[in-house]
């Protein structure tokens, strides 16, 4: 069985992975585009305070991460799609017309994101388990070892994010038993498989 060891190498994905969208970045943008990228900007907020905490930077509180798990999950799902309607490229918008061609992909993801958010408030008194292993559930993935080489193995729907859709091992249920920095280290990658595919990258 393999186990994932969360280590410096991880927090560097994290700060990678974390890309809140500013305020100033929504100049010009209304209705569904800007709604959306509010949406996002409150998801990034909540990635960045959750964020401190795994790095330890900030005092872990876990009625703090249930707070911000609960923003992202409020946002992810059925909310994330629906503020896609097809052909919305209005600017200042970054999201890429792929969004429709690949829609089935991009739904996966927002209810991935969902599970993972929802799983990450109910894992918050499971506290920060420095140095234990945890149960990846992946199989044949590359797993840890990939991302120590700084690859994700979420990405391109291969690997690891090929085997979370639709798979239990990664239920709520099944992520409350997780340490609580594993579930927000699959949370956030799962976050940069959508950026990666769905998001134009800024210049």
């Amino acid at each position: 069985m393999k186990k994932l060891i969360f280590s410096t190498a991880v927090i560097a994905i994290i700060s990678a992975t974390t890309l809140p969208v500013s305020v100033s970045a929504h100049g010009g943008a209304s209705g569904i585009v800007k709604e959306r990228m509010d949406a996002m900007g409150m998801m990034g907020d909540a990635v960045k305070v959750l964020k401190d905490m795994m790095q330890g930077k900030a005092d872990y509180d876990a009625t703090t991460v249930r707070e911000q798990a609960s923003i992202i999950q409020k946002h992810a799902g059925d909310a994330l799609t629906k503020a896609f309607p097809e052909g919305s490229l209005d600017k200042p918008t970054e999201a890429k017309p792929e969004i429709w061609t690949d829609w089935e992909r991009f739904t996966v993801l927002a209810k991935q994101l969902e599970n993972f958010a929802e799983g990450l408030g109910l894992a918050a008194d499971n506290g920060l388990q420095m140095g234990q292993g945890m149960r990846s559930g992946m199989g044949s993935g590359k797993g840890m070892g990939a991302m120590m080489d700084g690859q994700s193995p979420m990405m391109g729907g291969k690997g690891m994010m090929g085997q979370m859709m639709g798979d239990d091992h990664f239920s709520p249920e099944s992520l409350a038993k997780m340490p609580v920095q594993g579930v927000f280290t699959m949370m956030v990658q799962t976050c940069s498989a959508c950026h990666t595919d769905f998001r134009i990258e800024k210049k």
